[in-house]
Formats: structure tokens, sequence, C-alpha cells
């Protein structure tokens, strides 16, 4: 179990930087973007997407609930993540006309 402090920035850098549903959704959707306008969107949805898996994870006990804290700074930082890897993402997509 991960023993966090409440609002522990370390903690809650090191959730947002390693969540998997961050990490795939915003590297599916920076991937299948036509253009880099769409990165934020696919960077937002990323971050609800493992907003999620966070809320998943504290109701099954996995996460203590009391301990997380900053709930906002989570969404805020995984946002940033989501960023960074759809821009990955757009980078390493396919390129050309869409067939």
């Amino acid at each position: 179990m991960i023993g966090l402090k409440p609002f522990d920035p370390a903690g809650i850098m090191l959730l947002a930087a390693l969540n998997p549903a961050v990490i795939a959704v915003a590297y599916l959707m920076g991937r299948k973007a036509d253009q880099w306008q769409k990165l934020p969107v696919a960077a937002f949805a990323a971050s609800l997407a493992g907003f999620a898996l966070v809320w998943i994870a504290t109701w099954l006990r996995i996460v203590p609930a009391k301990g997380l804290g900053g709930e906002a700074g989570l969404f805020l930082a995984q946002c940033v993540f989501g960023l960074a890897w759809a821009a990955i993402g757009y980078r390493l997509g396919p390129r050309g006309p869409a067939g």
C-alpha cells in the first residue's frame, strides 16, 4: 500500500507522472491527433481518465483516501504530464493523408 502524507507534493507528482491511465490515453490520443491544437484536449481527457483511476484505487482502498489531499493539484499535474505524453504520441504518430 502506498503511504502518502496529507498533501505530499512529491507523492502527488509521482502519482501523476506514473499513472498508467494518463500515459495510455494521452499517448494514444496524441498519436491520432492530426493537428497540434488537439493535444490540450488529449491532455485533459487523459487527466480525467487518470483521476478516475485514482478514484477507483481509493475506493478499492489501494491508495488511502485520507492521505492524498490536493486533488486539484493532482488533476493539474496529470494534465501537464498528459500534455507531454500527447506530444510524444503526436510526434511518433503516422503522418500523411488519411486513408
